[in-house]
């Protein structure tokens, strides 16, 4: 049989193409295998860290400016509850420089807790916000008092949240007057309004501490800059007077669906109290934007004491007494004459009780100075134009 000369060209490829498998079969087993020297060296087996042991803290000892810590004697940090923020609030929620980060919380088996130490904090007055709370009818009353006497002194940190517009006001303090907006009436719903709004200011704000007072008060701005200055700014700090002595308990119905009860400390408004920046940005998921008023209505409680249910009750953080903030709700005459000057805020009697003020002689009687606020600033600033000047021997 004789094959063709195309089949003998066909049988010829095929030939081709099988010996070429074959070569590409034995190529691998011509490779000489690695050397050991070759390969990258094993990853050395990390240590395992030994555990921290956390600073034991003295119960029950007292700070030198007479604050006593509330509860076990230490603060206790805590991380916010995981909610979503409006649009925009983590721009207005800027943290400053050298602010803490506000941490996510964690599940409960893995949060980790750090005693709050006091520590000084460069201050200057700056770096404070004051609020003061009032309403139009008390424009002229009681405003214009506290214009006269210590709001001199902190005119740029000092703004005013009100409920009517005045154009005599607005022209003394500018920006600093805020028209909340809110009802003229004292109720729950009015004042937590106020306070929404000064919340969110204060964090706009960018400065270190949120300081609220009411149209009754007087601040002794070197004392609230020396007590300020004893703590951080970063870490959470929440100064006050209760005015009760045990804690307020109310219904749970931010947490539960309001079968059980909450019991917590609040810094009284009538007073004035303090909030670090540290500690007012983790109050936001239940303060800013509005918020505050939602968490009001669900514990149906005051301002005051919303506040002090988010700090204490939701974040965990206990709240430091001081006995350096007064309102009028106390008996302001027993105050020792001799440490007047060393208090942070004072108040006076109102139309129910107009003796109620504080002991302190001065160039102005009783009859010219009922709330004694003239008195006390002319003790603290001698050289004001309208101060009596005492004639030298």
């Amino acid at each position: 049989m004789h094959l063709s000369h195309v089949g003998i060209s066909k049988l010829c490829f095929l030939l081709s193409l099988a010996l070429c498998a074959f070569v590409l079969l034995l190529i691998p087993t011509f490779q000489a295998p690695p050397r050991q020297g070759d390969r990258p060296p094993p990853a050395p087996r990390p240590q395992p860290r030994p555990h921290a042991k956390l600073p034991s803290a003295r119960q029950g000892q007292l700070p030198p400016d007479g604050a006593h810590p509330n509860k076990t004697g230490q603060r206790v940090t805590l991380g916010t509850s995981p909610q979503t923020l409006g649009r925009g609030t983590a721009a207005k929620l800027r943290p400053l420089p050298g602010d803490a980060p506000v941490p996510a919380v964690a599940p409960a088996g893995q949060r980790r807790f750090s005693l709050g130490s006091r520590s000084r904090d460069p201050l200057e007055l700056k770096d404070i916000f004051i609020a003061i709370k009032t309403t139009k009818k008390y424009h002229k009353t009681r405003l214009e008092l506290l214009f006269q006497t210590w709001v001199s002194q902190a005119k740029e940190q000092t703004f005013i949240f009100t409920d009517g517009e005045d154009k005599e006001l607005r022209k003394k303090t500018g920006l600093n007057l805020i028209n909340t907006n809110c009802s003229a009436a004292h109720t729950r719903q009015a004042l937590c309004c106020k306070m929404s709004v000064e919340y969110d200011k204060f964090i706009e704000s960018q400065k270190k501490w949120f300081c609220h007072v009411d149209d009754d008060n007087y601040v002794i701005l070197p004392s609230l800059l020396r007590l300020l200055s004893s703590y951080s700014h970063t870490q959470d700090v929440y100064l006050g007077r209760p005015s009760l002595d045990h804690p307020i308990e109310a219904a749970e119905r931010v947490k539960s669906d309001g079968s059980v009860s909450v019991k917590f400390w609040f810094a009284t408004g009538g007073a004035g109290f303090c909030i670090s920046r540290g500690l007012a940005l983790k109050m936001s998921p239940w303060a800013s934007l509005g918020n505050f008023i939602t968490t009001a209505e669900k514990i149906r409680l005051p301002d005051d004491c919303t506040i002090g249910y988010i700090i204490e009750a939701l974040l965990e953080v206990s709240m430091t007494h001081t006995h350096l903030f007064h309102s009028h709700l106390e008996n302001l005459q027993r105050l020792p004459s001799n440490s007047v000057l060393d208090q942070v805020t004072l108040s006076y009697g109102g139309f129910e009780n107009r003796r109620n003020v504080v002991s302190v002689g001065g160039v102005f009687s009783l009859a010219q100075d009922p709330s004694r606020f003239k008195t006390i600033h002319c003790l603290l600033y001698p050289e004001t134009e309208w101060c009596p000047k005492r004639s030298h021997p």
